[in-house]
């Protein structure tokens, strides 16, 4: 079997890279390298440097490699900027997404693990978000996102291939300095920044329902996230083609305000991290926390670190 991973040079696809190299498994980096860095795919691991929209450059990789899978990291993630450019995020992320459905219907491929987001649960009240909920996205990525996994649904009746769709929630982490978090909308990486640049951290909303009246999320290790894929890849490697179409929550479970989360950096580093509470952002939950017993019981996979562990983690990748 050899997977494609779309966007495997970016931080959560180069972690997957990584883990599915390492367990032998053959996969191939498809990446356009707009945020994704060389120095991120292990060496070994075959490079093809290429716009997803480009189906026939999918294609071409597939026939080339003997692809038998696709893992389809590659897209916009940005919640904010979702809303100010939603043309390009429609363009990117399911533009992509029906680029690799064409060249799976193109080259015969079996098997799509596809990044989705828990974004797709909007304002959902629930105490825990479970995969069978109605799902109302109130952002464009989220939107797009739904869009995706509606996508696979319908088009794997047609063409006859498996695929599992990931809601991944906050995620925190980093296996080493090269894989480190980059993205500047991520909250541990804005920390960080402030801490570099001795300001004072912003928190959006101090008026939410939760205890300490900030925001509340769900947030899972990166080193977690990427076994999720490795798990995923597997199930899928195990079964018949168009058996399987899934949806599966990525969490702990476990819900840790953003005040908790500055009191795991304080923890962790040693420094004050002063902070100010300003306005919450439009459209923000105040509460965001995985249900996870389907991919326990189906996948058997369950997250096995815990927040201090994941600013430990993505501390040491930063100061390296």
């Amino acid at each position: 079997m050899t997977w494609l991973v779309t966007g495997g040079a970016g931080y959560i696809g180069a972690h997957a890279v990584k883990r599915l190299h390492a367990k032998g498994t053959n996969v191939v980096v498809f990446d356009d390298l707009s945020t994704g860095l060389v120095s991120r795919v292990p060496e070994g691991v075959p490079l093809v440097v290429g716009d997803v929209k480009d189906q026939a450059a999918v294609v071409a990789a597939i026939k080339e490699h003997g692809v038998t899978g696709v893992l389809h990291f590659a897209a916009r993630k940005s919640v904010p900027e979702s809303m100010k450019i939603p043309v390009e995020y429609y363009r990117d992320n399911v533009g992509g997404l029906v680029s690799i459905v064409g060249a799976i219907a193109e080259t015969g491929v079996e098997r799509v693990v596809f990044s989705s987001t828990a974004a797709l649960y909007g304002l959902a009240p629930e105490e825990f978000l479970v995969e069978d909920l109605v799902v109302d996205p109130i952002s464009v990525y989220g939107e797009t996102k739904l869009i995706g996994e509606r996508l696979l649904r319908f088009t794997s009746k047609t063409h006859g291939f498996s695929w599992i769709a990931l809601r991944y929630f906050n995620v925190v982490g980093a296996d080493s300095p090269e894989l480190r978090d980059t993205s500047v909308g991520n909250l541990i990486p804005i920390v960080f920044r402030a801490i570099d640049r001795g300001e004072t951290v912003q928190v959006t909303g101090g008026d939410f329902p939760t205890p300490d009246g900030s925001g509340i999320r769900d947030y899972i290790h990166i080193a977690d996230l990427a076994d999720a894929h490795v798990v995923a890849v597997d199930h899928l490697d195990a079964v018949a083609a168009g058996s399987v179409g899934e949806v599966y929550n990525v969490g702990t479970g476990k819900g840790s305000s953003v005040l908790e989360v500055l009191g795991a950096v304080r923890e962790v580093t040693g420094l004050p991290v002063p902070h100010e509470v300003v306005d919450r952002r439009p459209g923000d939950p105040a509460r965001g926390v995985a249900g996870v017993d389907k991919i326990r019981r189906d996948l058997g996979w369950t997250a096995r670190h815990d927040l201090r562990e994941m600013v430990a983690d993505a501390w040491a990748a930063w100061r390296a």
